[in-house]
């Protein structure tokens, strides 16, 4: 699964816009592109969780540290409907995180409406 993975992010940055300035992950094929390498190389993303909890999905994303020191990170999920289009009032603030040396951590939103099927995760470095 980690080569999988790893072919993703390549392919990723291959294929990634400059005006980027993180990552994306792809709920319907995991796909990942990278806008930041510099982040792609300190950032490792494992295999997503998704659920339903009362009529809604749950989408929660392991990322894991490759560097012993602090990674201060904002994340934004946004959801899409089975045609995929945006669902109205899908967009949640960029939530802001520390993710410690080498330490794992699990982004993790639900969606605000029913009709929500699949989403797609936006990570980037903080500027603060």
């Amino acid at each position: 699964m980690r080569i999988l993975l790893v072919l993703g992010m390549i392919l990723g940055l291959a294929a990634c816009s400059t005006t980027t300035s993180g990552i994306s992950i792809e709920s319907s094929n995991q796909s990942v592109v990278i806008g930041n390498p510099n982040l792609a190389n300190r950032l490792s993303i494992e295999q997503a969780n998704v659920s339903v909890v009362n009529g809604l999905l749950k989408a929660g994303v392991p990322v894991t540290s490759q560097i012993d020191s602090d990674l201060n990170l904002q994340y934004r999920f946004y959801w899409y409907d089975a045609q995929g289009l945006e669902v109205s009032g899908s967009d949640s603030p960029w939530r802001q995180v520390v993710l410690h040396g080498k330490d794992t951590m699990t982004l993790q939103a639900v969606a605000r409406s029913p009709q929500a099927t699949q989403y797609r995760i936006y990570i980037r470095k903080a500027d603060y």
